[in-house]
């Protein structure tokens, strides 16, 4: 472990430690004129880094272009000192501007204190990244940020050591770039954390981890959150050795400027030259403001440390450093503390100007309209106060606005004036607007969307041989690992022996461990080796060994992969695929089925229920040809089933949202997916034999789900219908129904009520029993769409039970 002790001595030159100090000033008074903002009603809610100026400022200098920041809410200094925000986006994105121009880091979709870098273009395109300075786009969840940082970091560890990457140096040049990450001291008690720290240490990726210790988490002091009160001690073990790989560990003071800088320097050059993981431990930080604008740490901090964070404040440590080295005067230093605080509420002027320009322009619009329709109306003096009460209200929102106009259309239902069509034209025309500020960009927008990709149908021939469906997918990976240097895959077990199921079996010999191989047990860090990764061009695929370990690594998919493109409307993509395999097997933990908590939760990744290898195969193809994210779950008893090997394998592409017709019939639909396609099938087999005619659909993906409205066409000729699958009741049946009959209009050709068909509460009990009883059988299907058919023609369908 390595402690910079204080230092008095610095070899930078008096502009450049003047320009930090004048930074510095300029992010702290942000701050506080962003608490400010709050309190007046500007804004919803306020979280700053002040306190943190100096160390970051300091890690900030030895950030080179290429590099890639992942952090959290309070690292506005360090945006700050790489250039990439300026103190208008600050505000502006604390008054939540949609114009992605005024507010680059998230177009007002997420509070202020998030940051994220814009990585492809307007049209989806990849910038060059190695010539800007990158950050990853932050979340709230605190600890969130580490999975991600370990795939930002091996991905330089796989741009240097596979030759077959040189070229790619939009990316990386040669590796050389590092993954700077930070997070609060509280924040280093989450599981994210150490299961970050732990793989960083295994994997030796160039990585430097800043922890800004203010010794508190909220209200609660380090005492409840670290052992020894210390992460860098607590960590201890991890320190590596002259004979053992690990981590470098520096500690120093977060107000002592020129031992800030020579523990970066060090660190860095460590990351970047040896590919050395390290943790930089920033202690004795402050929080002038405390924890946020939702309550006054003055609360819970005793007095004599409320003195201490007064005395130990980094700006007034380093104002007193500079005036005993004699590098500025008082005069000087107060000059520069004027203007830099007279920059700062310049930028706050200039972004609440920019932001209520256009709401007042709507704002306007709207009074005139409502008042010219009210004059045409009966409903004249209630429209005329909700003119007014509009009118007179303090910064109006576009929200205030809306809701004036569509109450107002509310009283207008029996005009037909040319007033209220200008009324009504302008509210569809602002929505429209609205709906592409909020609610765009939850998916790709862009021409390499997996929704433009057309089917190509696999192809056989008569040497077509019938092959257990491992080797389908085996193939299908042989062949994307061939026509692409940037595929990669990584799992518990995927390596040295091919996945549990043998679906990359002899691919590790062929291309080698740095593009397949094993990780330890740690679902978190492998879907955040698989965003970093994509977030930095390569192609990985992340498997997860099996459905139910999915909630393992849930929070990460949820909060950030699937939020990532909608939160910085489109400013950056991670095409991450992450392959595991489902339904039936053996047991409570080893069958599961979750597919209500998945689609419910993932709103943003595309999840795909193939139910063959040779469908699998095809969602693979579709979606290396695309940039958006996806989940695929593969048929857990599908692998040693019989399928015809392709001609094909590495072209056939099975389009999303697009269902399948497996059998024709004329009497009921039955919408399943996934495993229960064999066994709808078999019962449709068996119906069929009682004069029941089954229509048989594979929705294939459950998001997106039934583009063309395919099902409701089948509805139409059977007017019955019935959603089975192996979920719990409510779970993705409902959303199947949700979809088919409200969505899509299918209540509308019912002539009985629509079933569901699934499995029961609880988790499936162990054995083969134990499955047949918990799931959907044949026998289950069987009975329940007899049922249902009885219901309707008691006298030709006599009751079985």
């Amino acid at each position: 472990m390595s402690a910079v002790k204080t230092s008095k001595k610095t070899n930078l030159k008096k502009a450049e430690i003047l320009a930090d100090y004048a930074l510095a000033i300029e992010s702290r008074e942000d701050s506080l004129i962003g608490r400010k903002e709050v309190f007046m009603g500007k804004a919803k809610f306020g979280i700053f880094g002040d306190g943190k100026e100096l160390a970051q400022i300091a890690a900030a200098k030895f950030f080179q272009n290429g590099d890639w920041r992942s952090g959290y809410y309070r690292d506005q200094t360090f945006v700050m000192a790489i250039g990439q925000v300026t103190s208008q986006q600050f505000f502006a994105q604390l008054y939540a501007h949609t114009d992605v121009a005024a507010e680059p880091a998230s177009a007002g979709r997420m509070m202020n204190g998030h940051f994220g870098t814009r990585s492809i273009n307007a049209k989806g395109e990849w910038r060059t990244l190695t010539d800007i300075k990158n950050s990853s786009s932050d979340i709230s969840p605190t600890a969130a940020q580490m999975p991600r940082l370990i795939g930002l970091g091996w991905a330089s560890k796989l741009y240097r050591n596979n030759p077959n990457l040189k070229d790619f140096k939009d990316f990386s040049i040669n590796g050389n770039e590092v993954a700077f990450g930070t997070i609060g001291n509280a924040s280093t008690s989450e599981g994210h954390f150490f299961e970050a720290m732990n793989a960083a240490g295994v994997l030796q990726i160039p990585m430097v981890m800043s922890v800004w210790d203010d010794g508190y988490g909220i209200s609660v002091p380090q005492k409840y959150h670290t052992t020894k009160e210390s992460i860098s001690k607590a960590l201890a073990g991890f320190q590596r050795t002259e004979n053992q790989a690990g981590i470098e560990i520096f500690t120093v003071k977060g107000w002592d400027y020129p031992a800030l800088v020579e523990t970066y320097r060090k660190a860095v050059k460590l990351a970047r030259e040896e590919h050395i993981p390290c943790l930089v431990h920033v202690e004795e930080l402050t929080q002038p403001q405390g924890h946020s604008t939702s309550g006054s740490h003055e609360r819970y901090k005793p007095k004599d440390r409320l003195e201490w964070e007064k005395g130990h404040d980094c700006l007034l440590k380093m104002r007193k450093w500079m005036e005993e080295e004699g590098i500025a005067t008082p005069a000087e230093l107060d000059a520069l503390e004027k203007e830099a605080r007279a920059k700062a509420k310049k930028a706050r002027e200039n972004a609440w100007k920019d932001y209520m320009s256009e709401i007042k322009e709507d704002l306007n619009q709207a009074i005139e309209l409502i008042g010219k329709a009210a004059l045409t109306s009966n409903n004249n003096k209630i429209l005329q106060q909700i003119k007014n009460d509009l009118k007179s209200s303090l910064n109006a929102l576009k929200a205030d606005i809306a809701k004036a106009v569509r109450k107002s259309l509310r009283y207008l239902t029996d005009n037909d004036s040319e007033e209220k069509k200008r009324l009504q034209n302008w509210l569809k025309e602002k929505q429209e607007k609205y709906r592409d500020e909020y609610n765009s960009h939850l998916y790709s927008q862009s021409a390499e969307s997996p929704l433009n990709t057309e089917a190509v149908a696999p192809v056989f021939g008569e040497d077509s041989k019938l092959v257990d469906g491992r080797e389908v997918v085996q193939a299908c990976f042989d062949a994307l690992f061939e026509r692409d240097p940037r595929v990669i895959a990584f799992g518990e077990d995927v390596g040295r022996i091919g996945d549990v199921n043998q679906g990359f079996a002899g691919l590790q010999e062929k291309y080698g461990e740095i593009r397949i191989t094993d990780t330890g047990i740690r679902e978190l860090t492998i879907i955040g080796q698989g965003i970093g990764a994509s977030l930095r061009g390569l192609r990985p695929i992340a498997e997860i060994q099996y459905l139910d370990y999915l909630i393992y690594a849930l929070q990460t998919l949820s909060d950030d992969l699937a939020s990532l493109h909608y939160r910085m409307k489109g400013g950056q993509k991670a095409p991450l695929i992450i392959r595991t395999r489902g339904h039936r097997l053996e047991g409570v933990w080893h069958s599961g089925s979750p597919m209500g908590m998945i689609i419910n939760s993932l709103r943003g990744i595309h999840v795909l229920v193939p139910r063959n290898m040779t469908q699998a195969a095809g969602f693979y193809n579709t979606l290396m040809d695309s940039d958006d994210p996806a989940l695929i779950i593969e048929s857990l008893n599908g692998y040693r089933l019989k399928e015809k090997m392709p001609q094909n394998i590495g072209e056939i592409k099975v389009p999303l949202g697009i269902p399948e017709t497996l059998r024709e019939g004329t009497d009921i639909t039955l919408v399943t997916y996934g495993s229960m396609c064999r066994i709808v099938m078999d019962a449709a087999q068996q119906l069929s034999e009682f004069d029941i005619s089954c229509e048989i659909i594979d929705v294939q993906t459950l998001l997106p789900f039934d583009r063309n409205k395919d099902i409701v066409e089948s509805l139409k000729k059977t007017n019955k219908i019935a959603f089975i699958d192996e979920d719990v009741p409510g779970g993705a049946s409902a959303f199947m129904m949700q979809n088919v009959l409200e969505r899509d209009g299918g209540f509308f050709h019912l002539d009985s009520k629509p079933i569901t068909i699934t499995a029961q509460e609880h988790r499936p009990a162990y054995g083969t029993d134990g499955d047949y009883f918990s799931k959907p059988s044949t026998e289950d299907v069987f009975e329940k769409i007899y049922a249902l058919m009885h219901e309707i023609n008691p006298e030709r369908y006599k009751a079985i039970l």
